[in-house]
Formats: structure tokens, sequence, C-alpha cells
């Protein structure tokens, strides 16, 4: 029960401190749960999450799934699901109930355009750390530049790319160990 208690624990905390969406979350688990905890490798976490944007959903729960499940089976996924979609609850929840007295304030308008900010910033840091993981040679540089146009100029669901990198990947790895014969 101890492990099902800080699986909730600790995607509570993430959910309470993520804010901006599914992206925005990244750098907060590399905190949480690599960094402090150890529980997955930075490798892993950039799989979960593209694997986790293949699937319906969101985002955030998805990658809270798959990780509970590696922690503790079903049981982390109940505790990281639980977790993570309680404080979105309560903070929608309050927000609904407020919204309409506080968003014609002015201050308020600013404060979320700083959010805005700061969450694109907590993007970039967690790309750039993502970048040192998952571009490791002429190839990867390659994937991700063909996968970042076609994304941008075709504006295509992101299954498209992963799929494709994913087969790209596979041939590419397979060349190679035939060369290496």
């Amino acid at each position: 029960m101890k492990s099902f208690f800080e699986i909730l624990f600790v995607f509570a905390k993430v959910g309470f401190i993520t804010f901006g969406g599914g992206y925005a979350i990244v750098p907060i688990l590399q905190k949480e749960i690599i960094a402090n905890r150890n529980w997955i490798k930075e490798e892993e976490l950039i799989d979960y999450y593209a694997i986790a944007q293949c699937l319906p959903g969101i985002i955030a729960s998805n990658t809270a799934m798959i990780i509970g499940y590696k922690r503790k089976g079903i049981s982390g996924v109940i505790a990281a699901v639980i977790g993570i979609a309680i404080p979105s609850f309560v903070i929608i929840l309050i927000i609904a109930m407020f919204i309409k007295n506080f968003m014609q304030y002015e201050a308020v308008t600013h404060a979320f355009n700083g959010i805005r900010a700061a969450v694109l910033a907590l993007i970039t840091g967690a790309a750039i750390k993502m970048w040192k993981n998952g571009v490791k040679d002429i190839f990867g540089l390659l994937i991700f530049l063909i996968s970042l146009a076609v994304l941008i100029i075709f504006n295509v669901s992101p299954i498209i790319p992963i799929i494709a990198a994913a087969v790209c990947g596979i041939i590419i790895k397979e060349a190679g160990m035939r060369n290496k014969k």
C-alpha cells in the first residue's frame, strides 16, 4: 500500500504544479520521477511520452498510466491516474465557479499571459533535455528535422511522424547490423 500512496502523492503533486497542458508536464516529470525518485530513465520518459501522444486521451494521464504501470502494475496505473486527475478536477472546478468574476480584471489577463510565457520556457527546457537523449547521431538528426518539417508544414497528427520515425529507426538499425556482418 505504501507504494500505491507514494505514486498517488507524486502524481497529485505533478498535477497540482503543472500548468500548460501535456507538454508542460515533461520538465516536472523529469524532476519528480527521474531526478528525485529514479523511477525511470530519461530515455524511458521520452519513449513513454511518445507512446502517450499516440494513444487516445490526455497526454499527461497517458504518461502517468505508463509510469504507474511500470512502477506497480495495475495498482500503479490506478494510483497514477487518480493522482494526476484529482488536482485538475479540483482546479477546473474552482476556476469554473469563479472565472466569470475574475476574467474581467486586467491583472488576471496579464497573469495568464505571464503563465503562458513561463510554460513555453518549461517546454523549451524539457525539449533541450530530451534532445540530448533523443538525437544521438546524424540519422536521429535527420529523423528529427523531417518530423519537425512534416508537423509544421502539413499540420498532421503526431502519430504519423512517430510511427514513421519508428519504422525509420528499425530500418536504419537493421541496415547498420547488416553492414557490420
